[in-house]
Formats: structure tokens, C-alpha cells, sequence
């Protein structure tokens, strides 16, 4: 038996060195974390409530499409179905700040919209919500991301910034 009391810890030296550069690590990762949320506008996707997938034609996913809601300020719904995005074709203005309403009506899909900062999966029943701005001219695509069938690698969609005329 140990002579050692209960209450004291003994810790070898490499044992230290480990636990000191564990925490070195960990606070590194962690300032990392703040500074992607804080600097770089890092969000997760929000959610944007529930819906039923198999009645989307009561909802606002009936009529998928972009909606100016004044200044530059636009709302893109889209609808995944298995194997394309409804709309196929998104054309914004440059500069357009826009908050995307996404839902599946069949199986899981993924979104993610290529030299954004937007990627997130798109499950049925559930309304993922993201905000953008686009800043510069020129064509973005939407990609699906989540296998989801024999169609997966043909699934994507277009958005299409173009000179704002107001600028």
C-alpha cells in the first residue's frame, strides 16, 4: 500500500507536459471557435420551424421562387425534391441580402451554395433557414451534398448575380 496521503496528486513530469499542452490545445480551439463566430460571421443554419412534407401545397413552398421584400433585401424559397431544386434558376441583384427558406419534400438532400458560406443538410418536415449576401457578379451553383439517390450527382441549381442597375 501507498504511504502517500489520499489528497495529494502526484504527477510525473511528462504526465505535465501532456496535461499543459492539452489545455494550450484546447484553448486554442476554443479562441478559434469565437473568432469564426465573431470575425468570420460563422453561423450554423438556423431553423425556420416544421412543416409537413406531404402537404407543402398548403404551404409557402406551393410557389418556390425569389420575393423582393423591398431595398435590397430578398427571399428565396426552394423546394429539394429528388433530383433538382425547385427553383433551378435564382437571379439577384448585386449586393442582395437574402434569407433562403429550405425543405425536402422526399428524403434527406444536402445545400450548399459554392464560394458562400452556406452549407447545411435539408431533411423533410424541417424549414432550414440561412442569410446571404451576395457581393459580387457572376454564377454560384447550389449543390447537393447528401447522397440521396441514383440522381444525386445531377441535383444543383444556379444562382445568377448580376450588375445592380441602382449602384
Amino acid at each position: 500500500m501507498s504511504t502517500m496521503p489520499r489528497d495529494q496528486l502526484h504527477l510525473d513530469r511528462y504526465e505535465k507536459q501532456w496535461l499543459y499542452m492539452i489545455t494550450i490545445a484546447l484553448g486554442v480551439f476554443f479562441a478559434s471557435l469565437l473568432a469564426g463566430a465573431i470575425i468570420f460571421g460563422v453561423q450554423p443554419a438556423g431553423a425556420g420551424g416544421f412543416v409537413n412534407p406531404q402537404k407543402l401545397n398548403e404551404t409557402m413552398f406551393a410557389q418556390p421562387g425569389v420575393r423582393h421584400m423591398g431595398g435590397n433585401r430578398y427571399e428565396v424559397v426552394l423546394l429539394a425534391q429528388a433530383w433538382f431544386f425547385n427553383p433551378a434558376l435564382i437571379t439577384l441583384p448585386e449586393g442582395a441580402d437574402v434569407t433562403f427558406y429550405v425543405t425536402s419534400s422526399d428524403i434527406t438532400h444536402g445545400f450548399m451554395i459554392e464560394h458562400h458560406n452556406v452549407n447545411f443538410e435539408v431533411v423533410p418536415g424541417h424549414i432550414a433557414r440561412a442569410q446571404v449576401k451576395f457581393n459580387r457578379v457572376g454564377e454560384f451553383k447550389i449543390l447537393c451534398h447528401e447522397y440521396c439517390g441514383t440522381g444525386h450527382h445531377i441535383m444543383h441549381a444556379t444562382i445568377r448575380v448580376e450588375a445592380n442597375p441602382e449602384a
